[in-house]
């Protein structure tokens, strides 16, 4: 057992969850934020218990071969958007490829599945197409930025490196527009004043911008003149949305959005579909890995032409669109009733016939259809990071479907359900990684698993 206080020289030996090194001083596991593999560090140690302890990075003796120069400034390091900046990119490649074959075999039992090396990125920066801004009042002064790690204290950011370029502009005429008409500022331990948050989306491909003022019930001023301003100065600046939040919660967006500027939606491009984006609903925050995602997904699928295909877990379509090219029939299912509201409005858009929404519980409406003598060839699957319901699970495979696509985006949840699947008379042949969030310690998947 180590000593709080004190200082030690830990070895860093890999990266856990959280991208928080793994350090060993004499065989004993010290966690160290920012530690990266090969470090050798002096840590402070800030928590000590019987089987590990925390420390703090006092000293980078002998930093790692893998370490890089931070392209953020010094005073960003504390920033929540970013766990692993200072990892050399192909290293973190690696760590995620590692990370998916350790749960698959430890929480999987699975130990004869192809492992692909993760799909990255070219240019692994500037590539998401949201962003969410808290806004706060420090000293008084009103600042928009990220949470530091493991709080809700914000760091003033006037750019970030993963979010789309627009966003430093916008950030700073929101900023000017705050201070000019003396805007109220949300306090959220006295859920008081009226600007909680910024949100944007930006369309990728179409270069539309959408700006979300999240607001605390009660009107903001001057917003047509803020439109104004945001569409001389914003390439692309579409539609301006107040979203109204009055619950006491971490939650950012509220139900009611009121439209200022615009039709309250932008559209952005998924190879050759074009998808609907409104301030609620969801879609991929990268979209050149979602391409790559999908195109997997499409490809394991093996699509002919003359399959029935389920998506479950289809939210506004975006899969199951994708599958819609190859497929002769396929049945979405979502529980949000307005996904799926934006899911037949992006079937419609791209013209597509030969798709059918479904509003409910996957477990429950895939089984109803299997029922009235529906029968997929194929399911997908791409369920929140809690994994997929266990009735889904067996309803799938009830199904007797030849093949099913698996997407995830938690590798442990998505070991635990190929080991149901498994038992349950399908075999995993393969599993591939991508990067859809490059320098976080996240990672998407997709598997393909064939009947046994």
């Amino acid at each position: 057992m180590l000593s709080k206080n004190k200082e030690y020289v830990v070895d860093i030996v890999d990266i856990g969850q959280g991208g928080v090194g793994i350090g060993k001083f004499d065989g004993f596991t010290v966690f160290v934020d920012g530690g990266l593999v090969k470090d050798k560090i002096k840590v402070k140690i800030t928590k000590s218990k019987k089987n590990y302890a925390v420390g703090e990075i006092v000293e980078i003796i002998e930093p790692s071969p893998f370490r890089v120069e931070r392209k953020c400034p010094k005073e960003l390091k504390d920033c929540g958007g970013c766990q692993i900046q200072e990892l050399d990119y192909q290293e973190q490649l690696n760590i995620k490829t590692n990370e998916v074959k350790q749960v698959i075999s430890r929480i999987g039992k699975l130990d004869d599945v192809i492992i692909h090396p993760a799909l990255g990125m070219e240019e692994p920066f500037r590539y998401r197409n949201k962003a969410q801004f808290p806004i706060q009042k420090v000293g008084g002064v009103p600042v928009i930025g990220f949470y530091k790690k493991k709080s809700h204290d914000i760091i003033p950011t006037d750019e970030c490196i993963i979010q789309h370029d627009v966003n430093d502009k916008i950030i700073k005429i929101i900023k000017t527009y705050i201070r000019a008409y003396k805007v109220s500022i949300y306090d959220e331990k006295t859920h008081t004043g009226v600007l909680r948050h910024l949100v944007t989306k930006v369309g990728f491909t179409t270069k539309e911008v959408m700006v979300v003022l999240v607001a605390n019930g009660k009107k903001l001023p001057y917003l047509n003149e803020l439109a104004s301003v945001l569409k001389e100065n914003i390439p692309g600046f579409k539609t301006l949305v107040v979203n109204v939040n009055r619950e006491k919660t971490n939650v950012i967006l509220g139900n009611e959005n009121r439209i200022i500027y615009g039709d309250g939606k932008i559209n952005d491009n998924i190879g050759d579909l074009v998808f609907e984006i409104s301030p609620l609903s969801f879609f991929q925050v990268n979209p050149i890995q979602t391409e790559v995602l999908y195109g997997k997904a499409l490809e394991y699928a093996e699509l002919s032409g003359d399959e029935t295909v389920f998506d479950a877990y289809c939210g506004t379509g975006t899969i199951t669109l994708f599958l819609s090219q190859k497929a002769k029939k396929v049945y979405g299912v979502e529980i949000i009733p307005q996904a799926i509201e934006n899911a037949n409005i992006n079937a419609k858009e791209n013209n597509v016939d030969n798709v059918e929404f479904f509003v409910g519980e996957s477990e429950i409406v895939i089984p109803d259809l299997i029922n009235k003598g529906i029968k997929a060839d194929v399911v997908v699957v791409d369920p929140p990071r809690k994994g997929c319901d266990v009735k889904l699970l067996n309803a799938i495979t009830n199904i007797n479907a030849e093949r099913i696509v698996y997407v995830s985006c938690d590798p442990s949840t998505l070991a635990r359900d190929l080991a149901i699947l498994e038992e349950n008379g399908y075999k995993t042949i393969e599993v591939q990684p991508v990067d859809m969030f490059p320098h976080t310690f996240h990672v998407e998947t997709v598997c393909l698993l064939s009947r046994k």
